[in-house]
């Protein structure tokens, strides 16, 4: 049965044996009344348990956002739990690049050395800043500029003075550089 279709009551007749015009009207009547309470019913029904569908719907979405909202948080909690964590290391992983770079690490002090670069691998480090490279504020701090000789050397990196540090895609320091200036 269609939802919209209407409710009819047909009569075979035998109802009517013995009974008056206005017993047959009545009882017509009382039907009438009967059909139409129940279909009241029924529209109310149908309006509840589409108001039930709704709220169950939208509480379902709520659900599924808050499910993404959390993940999203606890991802960046780590981010800045990786940040905190490396912005003490970086100073300790400074110096080694400075000892490894002069060429003063006693052998004894290879295996922890290696133990060092191994643990900012695994957090995710790794340093940027390179002579050369284009100027970018958002991963370098100037520091002072230096003259260039030619148009195509201006706002590139003309000295390193302390490396840059990240960690994915997020800047843990940014490297502190001397940057070109064409005066032409």
């Amino acid at each position: 049965m269609d939802e919209n279709e209407d409710l009819t009551i047909e009569r075979d007749g035998s109802e009517e044996d013995g009974m008056s015009e206005v017993e047959l009207e009545e009882r017509e009547s009382r039907a009438d009344a009967k059909l139409l309470k129940l279909k009241k019913e029924l529209d109310t029904c149908k309006a509840e348990r589409q108001e039930h569908l709704d709220g169950w719907q939208r509480a379902k979405a709520d659900y599924v956002n808050a499910l993404k909202r959390f993940e999203e948080e606890r991802m960046e909690a780590v981010k800045l739990g990786t940040v905190k964590a490396s912005r003490a290391f970086i100073t300790a992983m400074d110096s080694l690049a400075r000892a490894e770079s002069a060429g003063e690490i006693p052998a004894s002090f290879q295996a922890i050395a290696k133990q060092l670069h191994d643990a900012a691998n695994s957090l995710g480090l790794e340093t940027f800043g390179a002579v050369g490279e284009v100027f970018d504020p958002m991963l370098h701090e100037a520091l002072g500029q230096d003259s260039v000789d030619s148009k195509e050397k201006d706002d590139g990196i003309t000295a390193v003075l302390e490396p840059g540090w990240k960690a994915g895609d997020l800047v843990v320091r940014p490297a502190k550089v001397r940057v070109g200036s064409f005066e032409g």
